[in-house]
């Protein structure tokens, strides 16, 4: 069987899309904050909170590089993938593997949870710092890797909030299928 899962990139609101399931640059604590994370929250309405304080009784809250799943409330999604990225401390802290790990994981849940489509932010490059070419390729690599070895996801779709980096996940993308 031939791999068809598409990977694309649009400039836009993550919580305007519709997909199986959204991801959220989240924090560790899971309970909202700023960005994307605090629009995915106040867009989803209280579900999502709701569930995700169920998460921290059960396991506390989310660490580095790992994800969790919850229902997206009033998103145009079913689930929402809560990962949270590494901030970036110049390098040489595992960040690049934390990074890469948020995708796989999330992809992982999402398969896992029988999800076709499923959208990204720019995980950890607005407050976290991440630098934005490094994290683009990262992103689009990780997967591209995924998605050849598994054929249950459909759409991969990376949605961007600015310009800068449309134009970098835009070339990975490229460069990726050019592989």
């Amino acid at each position: 069987m031939s791999n068809t899962t598409q990977i694309e990139a649009i400039l836009g609101d993550i919580t305007k899309v519709t997909v199986d399931a959204i991801v959220n640059a989240a924090n560790s604590s899971l309970l909202g904050g700023g960005g994307v994370d605090g629009a995915i929250h106040r867009a989803g309405g209280p579900v999502i909170l709701e569930d995700c304080k169920k998460i921290i009784a059960r396991q506390g809250g989310c660490k580095t590089g790992e994800a969790v799943i919850t229902r997206a409330g009033n998103l145009p999604a079913n689930y929402v993938i809560h990962t949270v990225g590494p901030v970036w401390n110049g390098g040489n802290k595992q960040e690049r593997e934390k990074l890469a790990n948020c995708y796989r994981n999330s992809l992982q849940l999402a398969t896992d949870n029988n999800c076709k489509t499923i959208a990204f932010p720019n995980i950890s490059t607005g407050i976290y710092h991440f630098p934005k070419d490094e994290a683009a390729r990262i992103a689009v690599r990780t997967v591209a890797d995924y998605v050849k070895k598994t054929y249950t996801l459909h759409k991969v779709l990376f949605v961007c909030f600015d310009e800068e980096n449309y134009k970098l996940i835009c070339s990975e993308i490229i460069h990726s299928s050019g592989n």
